[in-house]
C-alpha cells in the first residue's frame, strides 16, 4: 500500500507539471490504483482520455485537458499520507462537498467520488482534492 500511495502522488505531480507545461500528453506507470484514478478523473471530465501507451505497455498514456487554454485541473492536493491518514464519515462529506472541487476517497467499493459516496452513503479514507 505505502508503494501504491507513492505512484498516486506522482500521478498528481505529473499531472500537475504537465499541465503547468501545456503539455497534450503525459506518462504514468501502470497499476490497477492509477487506472482506477485516471477513470474517475476521465468519467469526471478533468482528462480527455487515458489508454495504454503503445510504445511501452507499461505505462499508461494520459491525454491532458483544457478549457480555452487553461488546464482543467486547476489544482490536486494529496490530503492522506502514510503517516496521517484522514478518514471521514458521510455526514462529514456534506460539509466538505461545496461543487466547486472534487474529492476522492477510497472506499470498501473502490476510488469514489465524493457525490457518489453520498448517494451510497460511503465514508473512508480521502485520498485527494482536485480543483
Amino acid at each position: 500500500k505505502f508503494k501504491m500511495n507513492h505512484l498516486l502522488w506522482n500521478l498528481y505531480t505529473r499531472i500537475k507539471n504537465g499541465q503547468a507545461a501545456k503539455k497534450t500528453k503525459i506518462y504514468q506507470p501502470r497499476t490497477k490504483l492509477c487506472e482506477k484514478f485516471l477513470n474517475l478523473l476521465w468519467k469526471e471530465g478533468y482528462i480527455t482520455n487515458y489508454r495504454v501507451s503503445t510504445k511501452n505497455p507499461r505505462l499508461f498514456e494520459v491525454i491532458l485537458k483544457y478549457n480555452k487554454g487553461e488546464p482543467a485541473i486547476k489544482n490536486i492536493t494529496a490530503v492522506s499520507k502514510p503517516s496521517k491518514k484522514v478518514y471521514v464519515k458521510v455526514k462529514d462529506l456534506w460539509k466538505l462537498s461545496t461543487g466547486l472541487h472534487m474529492l476522492i476517497i477510497s472506499t470498501t467499493n473502490g476510488l469514489l467520488t465524493d457525490r457518489d459516496c453520498k448517494k451510497l452513503h460511503l465514508g473512508g479514507e480521502l485520498f485527494c482534492i482536485i480543483s
